[in-house]
C-alpha cells in the first residue's frame, strides 16, 4: 500500500486514521457497498466520493454508500440553482484519483465539499482513501475540519 495524496494531506494535518484495504471488484455495480461487505463495515458509515457541478462549478460530496445523492438537495447545499453528475474523465483529471478510488482528501484541486448530516454523529467513518482497494478510517469532525467540509442533508 502506497501513500496516497490524501494519507499525506492527512498526515500534515496530524489527522488520525487508520487504514483498511479490501479486494477492489472492478465489476461491482456499487464500489462502495462492494468495500462495505468487503471489509463487514456497516454501508452507512462507509462512505462514498461523489464528484458534481453546481451551476458548473465543480463540488465534492460524500454519502453513505447505501444512499442516492438528490441533486435538489446538493443545489441547495452548495447555495446553487442546478446540480448534476461530473463526467467520470472530469472527476478524474479534477481530483487526481481514478474512479473507484476517488478520495475527498488530498484531491489535485481543493473545491467546496459536504458530507451527509445523518452520518456524522458516528465516531468513525470510512472513506476512500485514494486507491482502489483501500479505505481509511476516520472521526467525521476530523474529516469536517480537513475539509472545510459542510454537514448538511445531501440524500434522497
Amino acid at each position: 500500500m502506497a501513500a496516497t495524496p490524501g494519507t499525506r494531506m492527512l498526515e500534515k494535518a496530524g489527522i488520525a486514521f487508520t487504514l483498511h484495504p479490501y479486494d477492489y471488484d472492478p465489476g461491482a455495480d456499487r464500489v462502495g457497498l462492494q468495500a462495505a461487505e468487503a471489509l463487514g463495515l456497516d454501508p452507512a458509515l462507509t462512505l462514498k466520493t461523489l464528484m458534481v457541478e453546481v451551476d458548473g462549478r465543480p463540488a465534492c460530496c460524500v454519502i453513505p454508500s447505501d444512499h442516492t445523492l438528490s441533486m435538489k438537495k446538493v443545489a441547495a447545499a452548495f447555495g446553487a440553482k442546478h446540480a448534476e453528475m461530473m463526467p467520470p474523465p472530469k472527476a478524474e483529471r479534477l481530483t487526481g484519483y481514478h474512479v473507484g478510488g476517488i478520495s475527498p482528501f488530498g484531491q489535485k484541486r481543493a473545491v467546496p465539499t459536504a458530507i451527509e448530516a445523518a452520518a456524522t454523529g458516528a465516531a468513525t467513518v470510512w472513506i476512500n482513501a485514494g486507491q482502489r482497494g483501500l479505505l481509511l478510517g476516520i472521526a467525521p469532525a476530523d474529516a469536517l475540519r480537513v475539509l472545510a467540509a459542510q454537514a448538511v442533508p445531501l440524500t434522497a
